[in-house]
This record gives C-alpha cells, structure tokens and sequence, in this order.
C-alpha cells in the first residue's frame, strides 16, 4: 500500500519506505502546468525508453483515470 509523504515540500507518495510518485505544483515552480513523475522504484518499464514524468494542465476525468492507471502500474 502507498504510503503518503513530503518530499520537498511536496505531495509523494512512497511503497516500502521508496518515494513511487510525487507531484509538483506549478504555483511552487512558477511552471505552465503542474508535474507527476516518477522515480526508480516505479515499475514503468517499457523496453529500452519511457516516461518518468508527465505535464498536468487540469484536472479532467480522463486526466484522473490516466494518473491513477499510471499509479496502479507503478506499484504493479
């Protein structure tokens, strides 16, 4: 089961004590569009190249179903 955190500041969440997944505010970063990424313990592979970190714009019911399919596999 995930575990949520801070980690610098910021919303994470961890399995086993690793940090899976965090997000980033654009309003912290001053950026267009907040962040979800990914770290090492996440299970994304995908071959030889994939995503660590995807660009969040709003909040839409597609954009939730996405995140939480990513989450799912991340902790698979």
């Amino acid at each position: 089961m995930l575990a949520p955190k801070l980690w610098y500041g910021q919303p994470a969440y961890a399995l086993d004590g690793k940090i899976v997944c965090f997000f980033q505010a654009s309003a912290k970063f001053k950026t267009r569009y907040a962040t979800l990424g990914f770290n090492e313990a996440a299970q994304l592979d995908d071959g030889a190249m994939w995503a660590t970190a995807f660009a969040l714009t709003e909040a839409t019911p597609a954009v939730k179903k996405r995140v939480a399919t990513l989450v799912k596999q991340a902790v698979s």
